[in-house]
């Protein structure tokens, strides 16, 4: 007869006895094993005790477990006692400990609130990310507001004197790394002073703007205009001949005396055309356009000169 249990000696009683308890017990040896390594692991647990009183827990199960097959055949009684009180004790401070976390526990979001949370970091993020971008091409926008704003001659709205200076200072770096033609033209409006001290300054300005809009729309995209300095001009013709930039002169010439004063007379320009050479620089360029001019002026206005 085993000792304690009335089994009849039926195998199939006995067999679920010992089998039973076998596997519980195993499966309770193993899971404190899972929580030991889980708080080892997971170092941003802020609940180690817990896992580990639940170790603890399910360890004496196990062994009470086991303690119930080997009493089956030896009455280790007194022992058996021992683990099931253990048991009981920390079982109750497992307990007690779970309620004492309870407040903590039930602060931790569900994953509903999670997802919700997620949602709203994401849709913040993206405002966030629109609001950059938004912020960035403002920046953009302004920057070259900015820049044409201190490139651009306000009067006449083509390009101011630094501005078409660097313009031909490019064009000169250019001509250097690989040589090709390059041209000036430097226009001087006739009699400019006489309009203005005739007329006034109001109405040598829409002259100003009046010639600014036909130099600018007889020249090509890749050409550049800018206001030299008063009624003065200079154009850069990027591989343009002295032939095909004293034909362009021409025809910038008839279009300004399209052009009227206030008392109907035509306004005409005097033009000098100077060509780049690799000796030259930027300086000489230009002082070769304006004496060019000079010499229009001196053999009567209106007209173009291409050589000295």
């Amino acid at each position: 007869m085993p000792h304690g249990y009335c089994f009849l000696w039926r195998k199939d009683l006995l067999s679920m006895m010992v089998v039973g308890n076998f596997l519980t017990a195993v499966s309770y040896a193993l899971i404190p094993f899972s929580l030991v390594y889980i708080v080892r692991k997971r170092k941003d647990l802020k609940f180690d005790s817990i896992f580990l009183l639940f170790a603890a827990f399910i360890a004496f199960c196990g062994i009470t477990h086991f303690m119930e097959i080997v009493n089956i055949w030896q009455g280790y009684y007194f022992l058996q006692d021992v683990m099931q009180l253990t048991t009981g004790l920390v079982s109750a401070l497992t307990a007690w400990t779970l309620w004492q976390l309870m407040p903590k526990i039930l602060t931790i979001p569900s994953r509903e609130a999670l997802n919700a949370q997620n949602e709203q970091l994401n849709k913040a993020h993206a405002e966030l990310e629109s609001a950059n971008r938004d912020l960035e091409q403002k920046v953009k926008d302004r920057t070259e507001s900015l820049q044409k704003l201190a490139n651009t001659d306000p009067l006449t709205q083509i390009k101011n004197r630094r501005a078409i200076m660097d313009t031909l200072a490019y064009e000169i770096h250019k001509f250097q790394r690989q040589p090709r033609c390059l041209t000036v033209l430097m226009l001087d409006i006739d009699h400019f002073k006489l309009v203005n001290d005739t007329y006034g300054h109001l109405e040598g300005d829409i002259i100003l703007s009046k010639v600014a809009t036909v130099v600018s729309g007889s020249c090509r995209q890749s050409d550049s205009v800018g206001r030299y300095g008063g009624e003065e001009f200079l154009v850069v013709l990027p591989d343009t001949s002295i032939d095909d930039a004293t034909d362009l002169a021409e025809r910038i010439r008839l279009a300004v005396m399209t052009c009227s004063k206030k008392d109907g007379e035509a306004i005409t320009c005097s033009i000098g055309v100077a060509g780049f050479y690799e000796e030259q620089g930027i300086l000489q360029l230009i002082k070769v356009a304006d004496d060019r001019v000079y010499k229009a002026k001196n053999q009567g206005r209106n007209q173009v000169v291409f050589e000295s």
